[in-house]
């Protein structure tokens, strides 16, 4: 029988969106990447690239018989308040293949009182996605702080059509943090909608994820933990689920 910890590897394994964002990403990259997704006919449960990286990601996972999706981020990294720069790039990524998007919550105007702008550029984007293509925001929690304002963050991104809400970009000093999940995951619950979670950013151990889908399980209950609803953005996580399952 399989160990608590295998079976929780596997888990976090059909959970995570493998991640690559780095400026200096090449095709070798992105196609390494690829080659990656799926351990023991386990597959994560996407690959998330930059927008110039989604045809060539799509194709490689195509070649390997997976049908793992493709995720790309737009407003990214910087949550900038031009509207039409994000619906831009989301035709552009979802133009390009992606399956979902991962965009930027203009969480510095939200910081400043300005609500609509956050709220049209989500509900833009949304509209742009679809029924067909998955929109994720990412709130920027670390650079929220507060309680109030992650609160906040996330009612206005649900209420204007976030498929899942995301704790972070992962490109700032403060990223995914159990608190901010928590309070994220309440508003989710509150909402009584078919939100998603998403943590991201810093989440590099088995240990870490396991606190992030035990979380979940608590607040939200075992049956809503799926790949559906709850998902890891990561990229070294899946070096140390590949040791456990080795060891195992």
């Amino acid at each position: 029988m399989p160990s608590s910890q295998h079976v929780r590897a596997l888990q976090a394994l059909s959970f995570m969106d493998l991640t690559t964002l780095n400026n200096d990403d090449t095709r070798k990259v992105i196609e390494d990447l690829c080659q990656r997704a799926a351990i023991n006919e386990i597959s994560v449960a996407a690959v998330c690239v930059f927008p110039e990286w989604v045809a060539i990601a799509s194709q490689c996972l195509h070649e390997q018989g997976l049908d793992t999706k493709v995720a790309t981020v737009t407003n990214f990294p910087d949550g900038s308040t031009n509207v039409a720069r994000a619906a831009a790039e989301t035709e552009r990524a979802i133009a390009a293949g992606a399956n979902e998007v991962d965009v930027v919550l203009p969480y510095r105007a939200l910081l400043q009182g300005d609500e609509s702008t956050p709220a049209e550029l989500v509900r833009e984007c949304k509209d742009i996605c679809g029924d067909s293509v998955q929109l994720k925001v990412i709130i920027e929690s670390g650079e929220l702080e507060q309680h109030d304002k992650i609160v906040l963050a996330s009612e206005l991104a649900i209420a204007n059509g976030a498929d899942f809400i995301k704790t972070s970009t992962g490109k700032v000093s403060v990223n995914a943090t159990l608190k901010a999940a928590e309070a994220m995951l309440g508003v989710i619950k509150a909402s009584k909608t078919d939100c998603g979670f998403k943590a991201a950013g810093g989440i590099r151990t088995l240990e870490d994820a396991i606190q992030y889908i035990e979380l979940a399980e608590q607040l939200m209950g075992k049956e809503w933990v799926t790949a559906d609803n709850f998902r890891i953005g990561a990229s070294s996580l899946l070096q140390d689920i590949q040791d456990v399952l080795i060891k195992a």
